[in-house]
């Protein structure tokens, strides 16, 4: 087991370094000044040497690269040129909305994908089973960001149950609290939550109609045990291995689908901060927002990994 962690562990920091490289290439490197990029077409020659000199364009790359990874490992980051502060300082400020919104809708679609996914494979073939799968389809097919606006126009505009965007804070002080926090981020995480939940559910019904069929499920069945004590104590547990790699998957797609959803909603969070970025050509904002969803991304499968050996004792007996 140590071997393996220290195996996953090795991928972890190569996967990272790479991706450094090519985030840094890709915004740095790439023909054109980044200067020239932010101020625009109309900045003198003046401004261009002044601002190259600020980013540090006037150096070679690999000193820059370096400053740039040196300083993300400990802990300081280049200043925001539209903000004027770290950027550290703004991705931890926004991550108060982003992170609870991701674990929001991913709460929401496993409870949701594993309902679903278990209730059709139990009544496989039945009016239960094509009523999910239909349910399903059609949920895979709407977007993001217009089943958001549908849910605006129902609750916030019709029935006036909730705001139709805004984000109130975790603290009175902030003008809201933990339960006004929580009402704020319910649309914007059912919104992302749907099109995952419908994904995952039917691999979930997938994952557990195969394991239904094994000949250990039928040993068990023989021995006495109704159907739900098998799928308990038996089919879920060896079903799990393909339901997490793709829910690993979808954790990963949850924090980058924000950008989209947090703007309808007008939340604070790292995707509008991104999106803004990028209207005001702050690389530096938009290298290092990058760079942390791509940690996010390859940190969800390291776990996802880890949790395989949990659930697996077959992949425990091959690490050892």
């Amino acid at each position: 087991m140590p071997a393996a962690l220290l195996k996953r562990l090795l991928t972890f920091a190569a996967t990272l370094a790479v991706a450094s490289v090519l985030v840094f290439a890709v915004l740095e490197l790439l023909p054109g000044n980044a200067a020239q990029v932010i101020l625009g077409d109309s900045a003198t020659a003046e401004s261009l040497a002044a601002l190259e000199r600020k980013l540090g364009l006037d150096r070679p790359a690999l000193a820059r690269y370096a400053d740039w990874v040196g300083g993300l490992l400990r802990g300081r980051t280049a200043e925001s040129l539209s903000y004027g502060e770290p950027t550290a300082t703004l991705i931890a400020e926004r991550l108060q909305v982003t992170l609870p919104l991701a674990v929001m809708a991913m709460a929401l679609t496993v409870v949701a994908a594993l309902g679903l996914g278990v209730y059709a494979a139990s009544r496989h073939g039945r009016l239960g089973d094509v009523g999910v799968m239909a349910a399903s389809q059609l949920g895979i097919a709407i977007p993001s960001f217009w089943f958001a606006i549908l849910l605006i126009l129902l609750f916030a505009v019709q029935l006036q149950w909730v705001g139709a965007g805004g984000f109130p804070g975790w603290t009175e002080d902030e003008g809201g609290g933990l339960v006004d926090g929580l009402v704020a981020l319910l649309l914007p995480a059912v919104a992302l939550a749907v099109v995952q939940a419908a994904i995952l559910a039917r691999v979930t019904r997938s994952a557990v109609l195969e394991v239904m069929r094994e000949d250990f499920v039928r040993t068990a069945r023989a021995k006495g045990l109704t159907r739900a004590q098998a799928m308990r104590r038996h089919v879920l547990r060896n079903a799990m291995i393909p339901v997490l790699t793709v829910a690993g998957l979808q954790f990963g797609n949850l924090i980058t689908g924000t950008i989209v959803v947090e703007n309808v909603f007008v939340l604070p969070g790292v995707g509008r901060l991104v999106f803004q970025a990028i209207a005001n050509r702050d690389l530096v904002v938009v290298r290092d927002v990058v760079m942390l969803l791509v940690a996010v991304v390859v940190l969800v499968n390291l776990v996802v990994d880890l949790l395989y050996l949990a659930i697996d004792p077959r992949l425990r007996r091959v690490a050892r």
